[in-house]
């Protein structure tokens, strides 16, 4: 009996004799394998060199080493003092305010930031006309000066040299902001950018006590730097209350680098789908290579070879030619980085490095060999199974029904791995565990149709024509390509109506639904002591309409249960939650469209220790229930409320829905501002336009 070396050595040298006749047969096998990585690679090593590019120049993208932040107060003296003993403090405040032409003709939502001298620390911004910064924003002739995004001037159709008024202050429009340094770190915003002076803000009288508006503290470290956890720490022990959100440039756009992985994932997934479908093409291309090889493999056993080197022969070509696809798809993934950094070139601020992203790859070409390997086995369990006799009689090994077990060990185990490979390697293992299940109940549910399609061939009526006669014949032979020509196409028709049906549903949404479901107009900042004449005023331009009005204060989640919510672990899809300050209000009854599902609402006049009502699905998502305590910090002071019930929240019906809804008397007292909308469906665009010009 010849060794294993032996057999494998005689194998290999068969099987390179063979492929130097060309890869006839192999072309669409190749095209597979190369299009199905190169996509998972593709996307992996952009999605790295994205999320490397934020951490790597995370400095400039947060104009700082640490920023802490503090939303609707500033800080006081002692934890400014605090700040300014690690280094250089830069301070901006961020907020959204109606900027309108001097003659009230037009009026534009901006959000403002306005900074102070030492901005940006790390960074520059770049402005048209290029100024220094302290020359675009000084005032002059009686006007602060700002510098805006293009998209502004746009939409008021002004030029720079045009004045505009914010608040109760005129400002002048020195020049246009071409690269903001710290734009990724502020957030996304929902209108042009307006940038001025911390003295040009403060004399607009829009900060104000209840005003919905952020400080930001930069520091730029001094000699010696210390650890972001460092001063964190202290932070905490030093001000347990102060109520601040501290982010290290290490983690400068924590939702850019979130929203970028949720989107590689969602790629990544396709990618493998199209892998796997491409998997049935390579199964069929196996198949039909090695019935093409029924003669040549029948020859070898009839000179001696045993099965083992037939088998051994033929997986070292399917290999040798999935290495070549594979590395084509690597290539593919390799030069995706900066073909797509040069895209977004001018969308983000980042430079993606042109560099290979080893681990990208290799992923990539994991995935690769093991749908290789998944989906070749079978066919190689068939070929084993040629007769000698072939050589004398015409018969597909396919007819012969399975191959032994330990074929199908095989392919269990090589499914098995790329299921785990696909689970683990995801930031979302439940959605990566939830699609391979759908996909397996898809391959399952094809085989059911294709036996279907089969079975109802086999009863037809015999039919008078003999080529029709022999096509229905062919669906149902042994052997037949019936199975892989349904899997092949259910499979491809299903990633494509996927995909479609996504789109349509997404564009529906934001296009048909989404705008008759809108209120006509949204209102923020409502100072209080503006409430009623604001009332006033609405109701009698709008008397047919709807105006609701509800009270607004924001503030952050700092425990659950009594632990510091760093400390808590959480699912990716409630991290949103904790996260930053959140909207929070008060309210006597439940609000619209919103349905108590668990527990009780509080009574009315209810004066007992603070209680929440929580958003059900957030609140699972938290692993709260009823009787949990949240305690969040408003204002630098932390409040500790119990959770007195869960209820449904339609955050797609546009209202003004909250996370947590507290029991009036738990911000008695406390200072904040006033959210509104107005729907009013037979509104005109002249009597919106009315409504915009007096409120604002």
């Amino acid at each position: 009996m010849t060794s294993f070396g032996t057999r494998l050595s005689i194998a290999f040298r068969i099987a390179l004799r063979e492929l130097r006749g060309g890869l006839s047969g192999f072309y669409i096998f190749l095209a597979c394998i190369a299009l199905g990585t190169g996509a998972i690679a593709a996307v992996n090593s952009v999605s790295t060199a994205i999320t490397n590019a934020i951490s790597s120049e995370g400095r400039t993208l947060l104009a700082g080493d640490v920023r802490f932040e503090l939303d609707n107060r500033e800080a006081t003296s002692d934890e400014l003092a605090f700040l300014e003993g690690f280094g250089t403090v830069s301070v901006t405040t961020n907020l959204r305010s109606m900027a309108r032409l001097p003659d009230g003709s037009d009026q534009s939502l901006v959000e403002i930031k306005a900074v102070d001298e030492a901005y940006p620390l790390y960074g520059r911004l770049v402005a048209e006309p290029d100024q220094p910064l302290s020359e675009l924003l000084a005032a002059n002739e009686g006007a602060y000066g700002a510098v805006v995004a293009p998209l502004l001037l746009e939409r008021m159709n002004i030029k720079v040299g045009d004045d505009l008024l914010v608040g109760n202050t005129r400002f002048r429009i020195n020049g246009t902001i071409v690269t903001e340094p710290d734009a990724i770190s502020d957030g996304f915003g929902f209108a042009p950018r307006f940038l001025t002076s911390r003295e040009g803000l403060f004399a607009s009288g829009l900060v104000a006590t209840g005003s919905l508006v952020e400080h930001a503290y930069k520091i730029r470290y001094a000699d010696p730097a210390p650890t972001a956890q460092a001063i964190r720490d202290r932070a905490q022990a030093e001000y347990p209350t102060a109520g601040w959100s501290i982010r290290s440039s290490d983690r400068a756009a924590p939702a850019l680098t979130e929203n970028v992985e949720r989107f590689s994932q969602f790629l990544t997934l396709v990618g493998l789908t199209a892998l796997v479908v491409g998997g049935v093409g390579v199964a069929n291309a196996v198949r039909a290579f090695l019935d093409s090889k029924r003669t040549v493999i029948a020859t070898l056993k009839c000179v001696g070879a045993p099965a083992s080197v037939v088998v051994m022969v033929y997986l070292i070509q399917i290999t040798l030619v999935a290495s070549v696809g594979i590395l084509a798809g690597l290539v593919l993934g390799a030069i995706a980085p900066p073909i797509v950094a040069n895209y977004l070139s001018g969308i983000l601020p980042i430079s993606a490095e042109a560099t290979l992203y080893p681990r990208a790859l290799l992923l990539a070409a994991l995935f690769g060999m093991l749908v290789t390997f998944a989906f070749a086995i079978l066919p190689l369990g068939h070929a084993r199974k040629v007769p000698a006799t072939a050589l004398f009689r015409e018969q597909g090994f396919e007819a012969s029904g399975l191959p032994s077990w330990p074929y199908l060990l095989a392919m269990a185990l090589a499914l098995g791995a790329l299921a785990a490979l696909a689970i683990f390697t995801s930031e979302q293992q439940r959605i990566a565990t939830i699609f391979l299940a759908a996909m397996a109940a898809g391959f399952v549910l094809l085989r059911v149709v294709a036996m279907g399609i089969a079975w109802l061939a086999k009863r037809s009526p015999r039919i008078n024509s003999a080529a029709l006669r022999l096509a229905v014949g062919n669906i149902h032979r042994p052997g037949a390509l019936t199975p892989a020509v349904t899997l092949s196409l259910g499979l491809g028709l299903s990633l494509l109506v996927a995909l479609a049906l996504i789109d349509g549903n997404l564009r529906r949404e934001l296009t048909g639904n989404l705008p008759e479901r809108a209120p006509n107009f949204f209102f923020v900042d409502i100072q209080s002591g503006e409430i009623d004449g604001f009332r006033n005023l609405v109701e009698g331009m709008a008397p047919e309409g709807k105006l609701i009005e509800v009270p607004m204060l924001r503030g952050r989640i700092v425990e659950l249960n009594g632990t510091d919510v760093a400390k808590v672990e959480v699912p990716p899809e409630g991290r949103w939650v904790l996260r930053g300050d959140r909207g929070l209000t008060y309210a006597r009854n439940v609000p619209e469209n919103s349905t108590v599902t668990e527990g009780e609402w509080w009574a009315d006049g209810y004066e007992g220790e603070p209680l929440v009502s929580f958003a059900e699905q957030e609140g699972r998502e938290l692993g709260l229930k009823i009787g949990d305590t949240i305690t969040i910090n408003v204002l630098g002071r932390n409040i500790t409320a119990k959770i007195a019930n869960f209820r449904t929240v339609e955050w797609e019906s546009l209202s003004m829905n909250f996370v947590m809804v507290f029991s009036p008397n738990t911000f008695a007292g406390a200072p904040h501002a006033w959210l509104a909308t107005l729907i009013d469906q037979d509104a005109t665009a002249a009597e919106e336009a009315s409504i915009l010009r007096s409120v604002t």
